[in-house]
């Protein structure tokens, strides 16, 4: 794995409440030590380690990249995401959300399309790329994307809930 060149501290405070995460939608962000700069936290010895360390596990990665996007360090994870497998379908889901948040939009539906390519049933990438057609005022693509989150089995999931919040309000989120 290449070097990262950006320092990554892990953990920020968060605000009260869970967070939820990416995958089913159920998981909730857990309290980390804050890690000193380059370093992320590996879950196996409960400690900081490099964050180029070539034991860290894929998991581990992606749960480091989605606790930077959810804090608003986009660029911070991207810098994680150049590191990881470009072809997966969940690091190109975030790269679309970065860069959506980034404001990006032509860009981050690039990236959801093709994780989506990769992954049809993947309902986060369908969450996010809805919320970016609500933001652009595409409602009835956004609509699309929800009837193909539940067509994929991810009715009473986060990305499903969330999708159809952001159609119903027009606010989208930022985790």
């Amino acid at each position: 794995m290449k070097a990262l060149t950006l320092a990554i501290v892990l953990v920020l405070p968060l605000a009260a409440g869970p967070l939820l995460a990416a995958g089913s939608g159920n998981e909730t962000a857990p309290e980390k030590p804050k890690c000193e700069d380059g370093q992320v936290y590996d879950k196996k010895t409960k400690t900081c380690v490099d964050a180029q360390d070539s034991r860290l596990d894929m998991d581990s990665l992606y749960e480091t990249v989605r606790e930077l996007a959810y804090a608003g360090r986009y660029a911070d994870a991207q810098v994680v995401l150049a590191e990881m497998p470009q072809d997966d379908d969940r690091t190109l889901t975030y790269l679309g959300f970065t860069h959506r948040k980034m404001g990006q939009t032509d860009l981050a539906m690039g990236y959801y399309q093709r994780a989506l390519a990769v992954n049809p049933a993947n309902v986060l990438a369908r969450s996010y790329m809805g919320q970016g057609f609500v933001a652009e005022g595409k409602v009835a693509d956004a609509m699309e994307q929800l009837k193909a989150i539940r067509a994929h089995g991810g009715s009473g999931t986060w990305a499903e809930a969330s999708l159809r919040q952001a159609i119903a309000t027009g606010q989208t989120f930022s985790y």
